[in-house]
C-alpha cells in the first residue's frame, strides 16, 4: 500500500528535497521554460536524480505532486506518471506537494501558473511527466552501467532495480542513488524512447490514492484543522452586493460580547477578531445585524428573475447586435434562409452556486513590520495563493511562504485571481499582529457566493428536403464571467468571455454550417466557473434542442447522434456502447421513460442514459438510472475515472433538478443547504459506469460527466410527458406549470 503523509510529514519532506530552485539537478525545458542546473538539495543519504525525484539509500522514492488535491486524485496521478516511466515499485514511493516554483511545476495547460482546475492537470502534465520519468530512469541506467563496466543498452529495468541479464545481477534505486552522478544537462528522450502501453505497470491500473487512507481515519489535513501558536479567530460581514463598502454598525454592542478583540473596517466590509472561533461568529452576527452600507457597485437593484427576462427578450430579437462572433463555420445564416424547414427553440440556465462541503478559509500570520506573512490554506493555485498576499501586503512574493492544504471541495471557488478568503486572514493578521484563522460560516459562503451565470439562448436550426440539419444557428445572453473572475486572462484572451463560452461549438457533429454569438451583458453579480464551466449550461442547450429536433422528424435521438457522428469512430463507440447498456429501444417499466444525451467536452467524450419517473402530485423528478460512458483517451488510473464519473454525476443531478440562486436588489437570497437544495442520498441513481480506454492521450475526466445530465434527464422528461422544460434546473414548480 502506498503511503500518505501528514501535513507536518510532507513540510519535512519538502525541506529535505528539492526546495525551489536550490533543488535542482540537471538544466531540463518544460513548455518553453527552463532552469539551470544547480546543486542537488542535501538529503539524508538520499540523492536528486531530478527536481521532480529523489531517491534514499533504502530505496525509498520521493516524487513532486505540483497538483492541488481536492478530491480529484491528482495528488496520485501525477507522481504516478514519473514513476511509470521511472519504472519505480510503486509501495516505495513518497509524494511530496512541490514548493511554489512556476518555472519547474507550473501547469502547462495554464500557461505555467502553478492551477488545479478544468480537469485540466492529467491532460497538460502527461507528455512532459513521462519525459522527466524517462530521464531519471536513463540517469539510473547510465550510472548502473559505468558501476559494472559494462553497456547502457545491455541493462534493463524492472520495479526500482537495474537488471544485466548477461551476468544475471541486479541492484536496486537505493543502491545506485548512493553513489549516483547526476549530469549537468539533463538526458535527451525521444517520444519514440518512451514507454509503450503494452509495457505499462502503473498507467492503466487501478492504485489506491495516497490521500485517502487519512481521510478514511480522520487525520487528513485540511487548512480549517490548521493550528498556530498565538493564532485568533476572525470572521468578515461583506457587502451583500459587489462593490458595496460599510456604512454604520454598531461596533459597541460587539465589543461587549464576551471574547470579542475588535473590529475591523475593510474597505468591504467590517472583520472581527476574537479569542474563540464561536465569540468570534456571535461578533460577526451583531455586526450583520446593525451595518449598514454606502450602495457603491453596479449590482444594486438588480432581479434575476426580471434579468433573465431581458436576457432572453434580448436572444431573441435579432436586431439585438451580438458582441463577438464566438464560434463560427460556414454560413449558418445563408444555409438558414434557403433551409426547407427551420425550428427554434429557447432556453434557460439559472445562477448556481459551488457548493463546495468546506466553507472558505485560511490561516495567515504576518510579521510585526508587515514586510512578511506565512498562509496556511486550501487554494486550487498555489501561484494565486502566493501572488494575492503579496499584493494586499504590497511586498514582493518571495516574502510569501504558502502552506497548501487538502481542499474540501473546489469546483472552481478557490481558484480566483483575487483569492479574498486569502486575503481577508492576511489583512486580519496584519491589523491584529498576531496569526489569524479567518473562517467563512455556510450563509457566508453562500451570500458571497461567486455564481455560474445566468444565461439565455435562442437557437434555430434549419433542415434540408431530407430532414439532414445543414444550419445552426445560436445567440447567447448571458452574465459575464471571466473578465470578473480573473481579468488577466480575460485580457490574454483578447476579451472573449472563455468561461462563460465554452462548449457552444459542435466541432464533433456533422452539422457543416454553425454559429454562436455572444450577447455580453454585465449585471455586476459575482460570478465564476464552477464545475463544467461553460459547458453545463451550452451542452443542456444544445443536446436537449436535437432531442426536440430528433422528436420533430420522428427520428430515434441515438441514430440522430449517429449519424451526426459518421465521421467520429469514438463518438459512435461511445453511443453505441451506453445504447447497449440500458437496452435502449426497449420499453421501460410503466410511468418511466428514458432520455438520451451525448457530449464533446474537450475531446473527451461522453454518452448518458437517464431513467425517470415523474411525481406529477408534487412536481418531482425521480432519476432512477444514469448510464455513462466516457472516452477519456488513456485512462490513467480507471477506477477513480469512474469515481469522479459518479461525483459529475451527483453533481450535474444537483443542478439539473434543484440548485437555484435567486438575486433580488443585487443581494443573494439563499443561506443555507436548507433553502439550497443539493442531491440527497435518497436522490442519487443506479449509476452505470464504463470507462472506454483508447490509445489518445488523456484529455480530462474530473468534471466531464456533469454537462451530460441535464439534458439527458430534460430529453427524459420530454419522452415520459410530451412536454419540454426549458430551464434548468427543472424544480418541481416548474414541472407542474409545465404539466398544468
Amino acid at each position: 500500500m502506498n503511503q500518505s503523509f501528514s501535513p507536518s510529514q510532507l513540510e519535512l519532506s519538502r525541506r529535505r528535497f528539492m526546495i525551489g530552485a536550490a533543488g535542482l539537478s540537471f538544466a531540463f525545458a518544460f513548455g518553453g521554460r527552463s532552469a539551470d542546473a544547480a546543486t542537488p538539495a542535501a538529503a539524508t543519504g538520499g540523492k536528486t536524480l531530478s527536481p521532480w525525484a529523489s531517491i534514499e539509500s533504502d530505496g525509498t522514492i520521493f516524487i513532486m505532486s505540483p497538483a492541488t488535491e481536492m478530491g480529484q486524485g491528482s495528488m496520485t496521478s501525477l507522481p504516478l506518471i514519473v514513476a511509470e516511466e521511472m519504472d519505480a515499485d510503486w509501495n516505495k514511493v513518497r509524494v511530496v506537494p512541490a514548493p511554489v516554483v512556476e518555472k519547474i511545476y507550473g501547469n502547462p495547460g495554464f500557461g505555467g501558473l502553478m492551477y488545479t482546475a478544468g480537469s485540466n492537470a492529467v491532460r497538460s502534465y502527461y507528455k512532459e511527466l513521462r519525459t522527466f520519468g524517462a530521464q531519471v530512469r536513463r540517469v539510473l541506467l547510465d550510472n548502473a552501467a559505468k558501476h559494472w563496466n559494462v553497456a547502457a543498452d545491455e541493462l534493463t529495468t524492472e520495479p526500482s532495480a537495474v537488471v544485466h541479464a548477461k551476468s544475471g545481477r541486479k541492484i536496486g534505486y537505493g543502491e545506485i542513488a548512493a553513489f549516483a552522478e547526476v549530469p549537468a544537462k539533463a538526458p535527451e528522450i525521444k517520444p519514440e524512447q518512451l514507454k509503450k502501453k503494452k509495457d505499462f505497470r502503473l498507467i492503466g491500473k487501478d492504485v489506491l490514492r495516497v490521500e485517502l487512507p487519512n481521510k478514511v481515519n480522520g487525520t487528513a489535513q485540511y487548512s480549517i484543522d490548521a493550528q498556530v501558536p498565538g493564532m485568533i479567530y476572525g470572521a468578515i460581514v461583506r457587502s451583500p452586493v459587489e462593490g458595496g463598502t460599510p456604512d454604520k454598525f454598531d461596533e459597541a454592542k460587539v465589543k461587549a460580547i464576551p471574547g470579542v478583540i475588535s473590529t475591523v473596517r475593510l474597505p468591504y466590509g467590517v472583520g472581527v477578531l476574537a479569542e474563540t472561533a464561536w465569540a468570534v461568529f456571535a461578533g460577526r452576527e451583531a455586526v450583520e445585524q446593525s451595518i449598514s452600507w454606502h450602495r457603491t457597485g453596479k449590482a444594486w437593484g438588480f432581479d434575476s428573475d426580471k434579468g433573465m427576462e431581458a436576457f432572453a427578450a434580448d436572444a431573441k430579437n435579432l436586431s439585438v447586435p451580438v458582441t463577438n462572433d464566438w464560434f463560427k463555420q460556414g454560413d449558418a445564416e445563408g444555409e438558414l434562409a434557403k433551409a426547407a424547414s427551420v425550428i427554434e427553440a429557447e432556453y434557460r440556465c439559472d445562477y448556481a452556486y459551488h457548493a463546495q462541503i468546506e466553507p472558505l478559509n485560511a490561516v495567515a500570520s504576518v510579521s510585526p513590520s508587515g514586510d512578511s506573512v506565512e498562509v496556511w490554506c486550501g487554494t486550487q493555485s498555489q501561484t494565486l495563493g502566493v501572488e494575492a498576499p503579496a499584493k494586499a501586503l504590497g511586498i514582493s512574493r518571495d516574502k510569501v511562504k504558502l502552506h497548501y492544504t487538502l481542499l474540501g471541495g473546489g469546483f472552481g471557488r478557490r481558484g480566483h485571481r483575487d483569492e479574498e478568503f486569502i486575503v481577508d486572514a492576511v489583512l486580519l493578521s496584519k491589523e491584529a499582529k498576531r496569526p489569524v484563522k479567518m473562517m467563512w460560516t455556510r450563509e457566508d459562503d453562500v451570500h458571497n457566493g461567486r455564481l455560474r451565470p445566468i444565461t439565455a439562448h435562442y437557437l434555430r436550426a434549419g433542415l434540408d428536403q431530407a430532414g439532414k440539419i445543414v444550419a445552426w444557428h445560436q445567440r447567447l445572453a448571458g452574465d459575464r464571467v471571466t473578465p470578473y473572475q480573473d481579468p488577466v486572462r480575460y485580457n490574454i484572451a483578447k476579451h472573449k468571455d472563455f468561461i462563460l463560452m465554452l462548449g457552444v461549438e459542435m466541432r464533433t457533429y456533422d452539422i457543416p454550417n454553425q454559429y454562436c454569438g455572444q450577447i455580453y451583458r454585465d449585471t455586476g453579480v459575482r460570478t465564476s466557473s464552477l464545475r463544467g464551466i461553460g459547458f453545463t449550461a451550452n451542452k443542456f442547450v444544445e443536446e436537449a434542442f436535437l432531442d426536440e429536433i430528433a422528436l420533430k422528424r420522428g427520428v430515434d435521438p441515438v441514430q440522430l447522434r449517429l449519424d451526426l457522428l459518421k465521421h467520429t469512430p469514438r463518438g459512435k463507440a461511445v453511443v453505441e456502447r451506453v445504447a447497449e447498456m440500458a437496452n435502449w429501444g426497449k420499453k421501460p417499466a410503466d410511468g418511466r421513460a428514458f432520455g438520451f444525451a451525448f457530449i464533446d467536452y474537450s475531446n473527451s467524450l461522453l454518452g448518458g442514459i437517464a431513467e425517470i419517473s415523474v411525481d406529477r402530485g408534487t412536481g418531482a423528478i425521480k432519476v432512477h438510472n444514469f448510464w455513462c460512458t466516457i472516452d477519456c483517451g488513456t485512462p490513467v488510473q480507471p477506477d477513480n475515472v469512474v469515481a469522479q464519473t459518479q461525483s459529475s454525476i451527483v453533481y450535474g443531478l444537483g443542478m439539473a433538478l434543484t440548485e437555484r440562486i435567486t438575486v433580488k436588489d443585487g443581494a443573494i437570497q439563499q443561506s443555507n443547504f436548507y433553502d439550497y437544495q443539493v442531491m440527497r442520498m435518497r436522490d442519487i441513481p443506479e449509476m452505470h459506469i464504463e470507462v472506454i480506454a483508447t490509445d489518445n492521450p488523456p484529455t480530462g475526466a474530473g468534471q466531464m460527466a456533469t454537462p451530460l445530465i441535464a439534458p439527458a434527464v430534460n430529453n427524459a422528461f420530454a419522452a415520459l410527458t410530451g412536454k419540454r422544460l426549458r430551464e434548468t434546473p427543472m424544480t418541481p414548480e416548474r414541472v407542474k406549470k409545465a404539466l398544468a
